[in-house]
């Protein structure tokens, strides 16, 4: 399949509730809709996660924050705007996601991301959808398409075809957290 091919695939699948197997702008992700509280059970199944483990939203625009954050902290937008590499911020008053996505103190990690694949998918679909590293909760975090477990592969409802060879950022995405007092940590870096 070509890339068009790809996204309108990915798009239907998404609109059934289905997981996918996919290249997100940092490392092989799976994913679903992040409305989809059925969908997102079988990803924490999937990978054997504990559900007190939250995982990641992506999104296509950082004009869709004020969609799924009760409040954007105006710096936000400055960071996503000038950072260099992939951010992942970690905003309190999550709203209009599953639940079971949404982190036991109301807080939701979200991406804003970039890239032919993952943000054309986003933007047709009209929702944001999770991701979570391609790998079983007890096994590191597979850095490239090869060193994926096949039983994760065997797991997924639908496998991407495009950029398995490419190899983006090689690491996961700089993750900080907002504070209420408008101040931030670095979480991962």
């Amino acid at each position: 399949m070509n890339l068009e091919e790809e996204i309108i695939k990915s798009v239907e699948l998404l609109k059934k509730g289905k997981m996918l197997l996919y290249p997100t702008d940092t490392i092989w992700g799976i994913g679903c809709d992040a409305t989809n509280s059925k969908a997102i059970q079988r990803i924490y199944k999937l990978k054997g996660r504990n559900e007190n483990k939250g995982m990641i939203v992506l999104l296509d625009s950082p004009d869709k924050l004020k969609d799924y954050i009760k409040n954007v902290p105006p710096i936000a937008y400055d960071l996503i705007e000038n950072s260099k590499s992939p951010l992942t911020i970690v905003y309190s008053g999550a709203k209009n996601l599953s639940k079971n996505i949404i982190a036991q103190d109301g807080s939701i990690a979200i991406r804003v991301v970039k890239g032919e694949y993952c943000a054309e998918v986003i933007s047709r679909f009209g929702k944001p959808i999770v991701s979570t590293s391609a790998n079983f909760s007890y096994q590191p975090a597979a850095l490239s398409f090869d060193q994926i477990d096949n039983g994760i592969i065997d797991g997924v409802d639908h496998v991407v075809s495009v950029f398995r060879d490419r190899v983006g950022h090689v690491k996961p995405s700089t993750i900080i957290k907002f504070e209420e007092d408008g101040t931030f940590l670095i979480i991962r870096d």
